[in-house]
């Protein structure tokens, strides 16, 4: 049987553990790792044994707050920004009592190889493209969204760099009414042709063969990914193998096979509350 994959927001509905004759694990996952958790890792989890991989794809800032608000419950937390844990910490209802920063990749700007604006981007400075009438932008909520995030950072950062006052205002103010989408289906719109151009990290457009437009050193941003099981996980013993085989070698391989760099896992947080099967792939 297919696994299936809820979207926040979605009408699609998981296939049922029973189905497949074991015990899932749900994991909550920033939308950016949707091609790499569905086609890598989970089909390669669900082959070591009798646990079930069961995602949720979402922006990271939607996700930590459907948990708060009692909307969504999964046993494995994944973001996008290893700071928004904190906002599940023990002043915000205890549901993380530690993570593990584990991977990154940089933010690019991807377009479509199909796009009226081909032309002007590989001969042109981005920065004067992005601000032509009718090109249509793509990013995520920067309230709901670290990617969202970073691409207004580097917007701000951008306009010192090349010394454009107000220049992140006239990229965002480009039909700013249909540029903010969903984490989870912006990189559609951008294949589909919905959108010419759009911020993304490297690891999505990599995996999709996406072309992208090189940012300098100084406006180099990346996402950093964390791991933590949370708090009432009603699966905690299959999460910990999730964990494990995330961090360990295969999970390593196929993260690299879909373009995220992966570091050295970190612990952040109580370490006495981590399970003793994640303690040997931690780097101190």
């Amino acid at each position: 049987m297919r696994r299936r994959t809820m979207l926040l927001g979605a009408a699609m509905l998981p296939a049922p553990a029973w189905a497949r004759g074991g015990r899932t694990v749900d994991v909550l996952y920033a939308g950016s790792l949707l091609n790499l958790m569905e086609r890598g890792i989970g089909p390669a989890f669900d082959a070591t044994g009798d646990d079930i991989f069961r995602g949720y794809a979402g922006g990271s800032g939607a996700l930590v707050n459907q948990i708060r608000g009692g909307l969504r419950r999964g046993d494995v937390f994944i973001s996008a920004d290893p700071a928004l844990n904190d906002r599940l910490g023990a002043a915000q209802g205890n549901w993380v009592r530690w993570y593990i920063v584990f991977a990154r990749s940089p933010l690019v700007i991807g377009y479509n190889p199909r796009s009226s604006f081909v032309d002007a981007l590989r001969t042109r400075p981005w920065y004067e493209v992005l601000q032509q009438p009718g090109i249509r932008i793509g990013r995520t909520d920067p309230v709901l969204d670290p990617k969202g995030a970073l691409t207004v950072r580097m917007l701000r950062q951008a306009e010192e760099f090349y010394h454009q006052p107000g220049l992140a205002d006239r990229i965002m103010g480009i039909g700013a009414a249909g540029q903010v989408r969903p984490e989870e289906n912006l990189i559609g719109r951008l294949q589909s042709g919905q959108i010419d151009i759009g911020f993304f990290y490297a690891m999505e457009t990599a995996d999709l063969h996406i072309p992208t437009i090189a940012l300098p050193p100084a406006l180099s941003l990346a996402a950093r990914y964390s791991v933590t099981i949370l708090r009432n996980a009603p699966n905690p013993e299959g999460a910990a193998r999730f964990v494990a085989f995330l961090l360990g070698e295969a999970g390593g391989a196929i993260m690299r096979q879909h373009g995220l760099e992966k570091v050295a896992p970190v612990l952040a947080g109580d370490d006495a509350a981590m399970p003793a099967l994640l303690r040997p792939l931690i780097h101190s």
